[in-house]
């Protein structure tokens, strides 16, 4: 038998590791001292703790590889395959849009140059269950957002994060400095709400006041992102739905640390609760630069969509609707179809490609 430390330096994996993979149920001691709780591995151990370093070094979930170390070799090597070319796909994806990029800031005199513009459309609907809506949403000349207030304040939160920012619509975004300028308006939003109230995050709809808030800013060839809370933004591209926002819940931590499957979070009693938004201390949000191409749809939608339609219902209508003002539309409809049990606001942008001579 190995003491947890001699076998964690055989396995290369951390005694920290050891012992989180232990409470995940993913490499269990081979016994425990019950005087004093050592943990002791025995030497059979060592394959499978190499395979769980292994699979780590290739960035796959610990949900993940917990399924493949409860398969037989076979099955677990075509996971493995699976996975892995789906890694391959999005790097693909990633050294298009490089080439993309290149060409785009190549010089350009004398030929046709294609340039991007959004056309939007933005929708909120109270639902069939609420008294009040709660969410705001915003579709401008630059900026798209969408955010979900809580709390007896929650409408005014909502708008007052929203009206934070829309002056960016007009505002001019200086080369390289967008996140910046984002992150003041962010603060002042942040400054906005907590003067309504205060929210405390852990509390699911609880007495505080506070506001989710996920929105675009347009630069004219990227998308800069701000996000915190758990509505969501998603972009359609070669006919998959892709979600770029991470939600700020209980819930989703717990399926981070491998604790809890997607399929177990749509049920679980705490997956509204939400660990940051604007309106609790010091909130810090997500915020970097997003790429785009001409074709992506982004979809900005409160929880009140997420939760009630799942993700192959919105891509399907995303795919299909002719333009975003249809694909709002369809979007809330589906919702309520759904029983409508929350606010539902969505905003739905189009890259489109235009065509300019330069000289």
């Amino acid at each position: 038998m190995l003491t947890i430390g001699a076998f964690a330096r055989a396995s290369r994996l951390s005694p920290k590791a050891l012992r989180l993979y232990d409470e995940l149920d993913l490499l269990r001691p081979a016994r425990v001292d019950p005087g004093t709780g050592y943990r002791y591995y025995a030497a059979e151990q060592l394959e499978q703790a190499r395979l769980v370093a292994w699979l780590r070094r290739l960035g796959m979930p610990l949900a993940r590889i917990r399924a493949v170390c409860a398969l037989e070799p076979g099955p677990a090597a075509r996971e493995i395959s699976a996975y892995w070319a789906a890694v391959e796909a999005e790097t693909a994806a990633r050294r298009d849009l490089a080439a993309f990029l290149v060409d785009h800031l190549s010089p350009s005199e004398g030929k046709d140059t294609s340039m991007l513009e959004l056309h939007h459309s933005a929708l909120s609907d109270i639902g069939l269950v609420r008294e009040a809506n709660q969410d705001s949403v915003h579709a401008g000349a630059r900026v798209l957002a969408v955010a979900d207030g809580c709390g007896p304040g929650g409408a005014p939160a909502s708008s007052a994060a929203v009206r934070a920012l829309t002056f960016l619509d007009d505002a001019p975004l200086p080369a390289g400095g967008v996140l910046n300028l984002l992150e003041d308006a962010v603060e002042g939003a942040a400054r906005a709400v907590a003067g309504l109230g205060t929210a405390t995050a852990g509390d699911e709809d609880g007495d505080g006041t506070g506001s989710t808030l996920t929105a675009l800013v347009w630069t004219g060839s990227q998308l800069a992102l701000v996000h915190i809370g758990d509505s969501r933004a998603y972009v359609l591209r070669d006919g998959g739905l892709f979600r770029i926002t991470h939600d700020h819940t209980v819930v989703q931590s717990m399926i981070d640390e491998g604790r809890l499957t997607p399929e177990e979070a749509t049920t679980h009693p705490q997956r509204s609760i939400l660990l940051k938004a604007l309106g609790t201390v010091a909130p810090v949000p997500d915020m970097r630069l997003h790429e785009v191409r001409a074709g992506d749809r982004y979809l900005l939608c409160s929880d009140g969509l997420s939760t009630v339609v799942p993700e192959e219902g919105m891509k399907r209508l995303l795919a299909s609707a002719p333009g975003p003002d249809a694909a709002v539309r369809a979007l809330v409809a589906a919702a309520n179809d759904a029983g409508g049990p929350d606010n539902v606001s969505c905003v739905v942008a189009d890259v489109v490609e235009t065509t300019a001579r330069v000289a």
